[in-house]
């Protein structure tokens, strides 16, 4: 790396077992992996042996930033953290992606990273102010949520520190636990269990330090043009959440998505949108009859334990099947299950499963685990439900082929890849359904397919021609967007409704790197980068025993259960031929139809097909002649794959 300009230069080690910090030259691995997830995933494969379990000592959490995050206007707030998650068997390497300010405040701090190894005997924080990592006892913090945490360490290091942390769900190693950073910004992957396991309660950072930038007025024309893709030339007035008691509550230095607090009738506030926000609503308004705060409590219950809401979900239709079944009773969990929907029964939940108190252990681990260790049938009553690496599988392949090829290389659910897909069509039901000021016609969604998913084949969801050229596209730009960081929320700004057209800009993220950085690279060497990440974390994967093509598979009921319905679109509508529209209700995957999907998939990745495995001269041509080498030092690969 030529320069520093949009980053702070250095990256911090810290070794827990030893007490020990050092400083890593960015350098060393921004000028192939550039930041975010290509770096900590290149961390990942050097430091952490297939031998190496999630929660042992060896495995490494790195926190990692990119080139754009610190600088306001871009939507690029946001923090990449890696590293093995006991929430798969056997571990493998995984990933969360955060928002909020933490990362921001991580560059201000003087750093691009932190990587964090080892065990410390007793319980700690770390606590980053000036040049400075302390390492401090956390004891008085350990077993508390993560808000009290939060609070009491900005009594004890003063207001502006920004804090990531754990709750007892991560400090008693719930596998699906998580971490949360200021401004409710929560990281999944299960790694809040790894950050338990080395007795890290939290990070407190402070700092000051600016970001310079290589081209500061393209960046300032970049910006402006960003600005009027999403506001028009005339900054239109936003307009206020639907429900009054919501209040729109941006990341750091962002221009507005729909991220949105919400505001209880006893004045507790929080982020209450997407998902998390689902989790509870139902059962609670089966229970009380009315819709009133109780979801919402529900939610931050599992932002304060550090609970994935996806897991917990899926444990709550789980719990209620094996019920109902007489698998389970209230007595042998230990559970008031008549009083699901009502606050006091998830309080009950959350606390069993984050303390691992009676039946709360089993849970912890996980419902596949938990499901085994039951039996007698508990096992069958999600036979339904197709899941990855224990949460439920959403953006059915059924209805976009492109998604299945997205899920079979993954190790967890990979939303922001899935979102490429899913969002325009999203668009384009409010456009047939006449929804005034919808602009995502059929023939704009057939012109975005042609410009970010590599032919108009991929917006005709009849056909699985086409999918596997859209399945790269969408990888090795979105594997570029985790280096950058950028949010998912905002990027790729695929369609614009202040256009002619209608539709988004590929290349702004190419010019933005360009201005920051200083470093030339257009839109193709850019997601040239992405497809190296992607082929990294495939190595890794491949290091630790995932078999190639043996393992790319789907769950079966995408083959065997007829589609039923999605959510937010109950017709299952989606564009076909240019101008047809369709309905995928009732569908399945056909298997040998996928199954040759999967081998041009492979073909256009430069796989060996029969296996799904790299190849020797991709690798190299990735300038990956480092990686291939590992893993055949290591035997993983037969003659004629690598």
């Amino acid at each position: 790396m030529a320069n520093d300009f949009g980053y702070a230069g250095k990256i911090l080690r810290v070794n827990l077992s030893s007490g020990g910090k050092t400083d890593i030259a960015t350098s060393e691995y921004a000028d192939r992996f550039l930041g975010g997830r290509g770096i900590g995933a290149k961390i990942c494969w050097d430091e952490v042996s297939p031998e190496i379990g999630a929660l042992d000592p060896g495995n490494r959490l790195a926190f990692v930033t990119g080139p754009l995050t610190g600088i306001p206007g871009l939507a690029s707030s946001r923090l990449a953290i890696c590293g093995k998650t006991p929430e798969t068997t056997p571990n493998h390497f995984c990933y969360a992606s955060l928002g909020g300010s933490w990362g921001v405040h991580l560059k201000f701090a003087g750093y691009d990273g932190i990587i964090v190894q080892g065990k410390s005997d007793k319980p700690v924080y770390l606590f980053l102010h000036g040049d400075v990592c302390e390492i401090r006892d956390a004891s008085h913090l350990w077993g508390k949520g993560t808000f009290q945490v939060q609070e009491e360490l900005r009594g004890e290091l003063g207001e502006a520190i920004d804090v990531i942390t754990i709750g007892p769900a991560g400090d008693n190693m719930v596998v699906f636990a998580t971490l949360l950073a200021g401004g409710d910004a929560v990281g999944g992957g299960g790694l809040g269990a790894v950050m338990g396991s080395k007795g890290l309660k939290a990070i407190a950072i402070s700092g000051n330090k600016k970001i310079r930038v290589a081209n500061p007025e393209k960046l300032r024309e970049l910006a402006q043009r960003i600005r009027e893709f999403k506001m028009g030339s005339t900054k239109q007035p936003r307009k206020a959440p639907v429900d009054p008691r919501m209040k729109w509550e941006d990341c750091w230095g962002c221009i507005g998505c729909s991220r949105a607090t919400y505001e209880a009738d006893n004045g507790q506030r929080g982020k209450f949108i997407c998902q998390a926000r689902g989790v509870y609503q139902s059962a609670a308004r089966k229970y009380y009859g009315k819709s009133n705060d109780v979801p919402f409590q529900a939610t931050k219950l599992c932002d304060s334990y550090g609970l994935d809401t996806k897991a917990i979900s899926l444990l709550l239709t789980w719990l209620s099947r094996c019920q109902q079944a007489g698998i389970l009773t209230e007595k042998n969990m230990g559970l008031p299950m008549s009083e699901l929907g009502s606050l006091e029964f998830i309080e009950t939940l959350l606390h069993k499963i984050s303390l691992r108190d009676g039946f709360g252990d089993i849970l912890a681990q996980g419902i596949v685990k938990a499901a085994n260790l039951i039996g007698n049938g508990a096992a069958e009553q999600m036979a339904d439900i197709p899941m990855k690496a224990g949460n439920k599988a959403s953006y059915d392949p059924r209805m976009y082929f492109t998604t299945g090829l997205l899920y079979m290389v993954e190790p967890r659910q990979p939303v922001s890849l899935l979102h490429e897909i899913r969002k325009p069509v999203v668009e384009w039901l409010r456009w047939i359904s006449g929804e005034k000021g919808a602009y995502l016609s059929s023939d704009v969604i057939y012109l975005i397919a042609r410009k970010f998913w590599g032919s108009e084949l991929a917006a005709d969801f009849s056909t699985y021609e086409g999918k596997a050229l859209a399945a790269k596209a969408i990888q090795d730009r979105e594997y570029v967007k985790e280096c950058l960081v950028l949010c998912d929320s905002f990027w790729p700004i695929m369609h614009v409704e202040y256009s002619e057209d209608h539709v988004g800009d590929s290349s702004l993220e190419s010019q933005l790197f360009s201005a920051v950085t200083g470093m030339e690279l257009d839109e193709n060497e850019l997601y040239r980068v992405g497809e190296r990440v992607f082929n990294l974390q495939r190595a890794i994967l491949i290091r630790e025993g995932h078999q190639g093509r043996e393992d790319d598979k789907l769950p079966e009921p995408f083959y065997t259960m007829p589609l039923e319905s999605d959510s937010g679109n109950t017709e299952c509508m989606v564009p076909a031929k240019k101008g047809q529209i369709i309905t995928k209700k009732g569908a399945v995957l056909d298997r040998e139809k996928f199954e040759t999907l999967k081998d041009e998939y492979y073909a256009l990745r430069g796989w060996d097909v029969a296996t799904g495995r790299q190849t020797k001269a991709k690798l190299e041509e990735l300038d990956l002649r480092d990686i291939s080498d590992g893993l055949q030092r290591r035997g993983f690969v037969e003659v004629g794959w690598i």
